[in-house]
């Protein structure tokens, strides 16, 4: 049984037991968490929502990702400017699936 659902303006194409990793959510972790604006399970396609179907996850931990690095040049006026950024992720392992 798979699930597609929206979070954070993203969508998730999961099914049990799978880890994903999603933008900064407002749970702390070991706690679980219930999205419901779910847009498809098995062949049930919403419109734009399946009515009662639920996605339920565990929060794993919240970390930031590898550092990337962004270089802006402009030639012959030298420009040059370095700058750092580190997106904040919530990893979650899906635990059930509900249509």
């Amino acid at each position: 049984m798979f699930a597609i659902f929206e979070t954070g303006s993203k969508q998730y194409n999961v099914k049990k037991g799978d880890v994903i990793y999603t933008e900064k959510l407002d749970v702390k972790e070991g706690e679980t968490i219930t999205f419901d604006k779910v847009l498809m399970v098995d062949s049930k396609v919403g419109t734009p929502y399946l009515k009662g179907a639920t996605v339920t996850c565990k929060v794993e931990k919240h970390d930031k990702q590898k550092k990337i690095t962004i270089i802006k040049h402009k030639r012959y006026s030298r420009l040059l400017k370095r700058q750092g950024h580190r997106q904040p992720y919530t990893k979650l392992v899906v635990t059930d699936i509900k249509a």
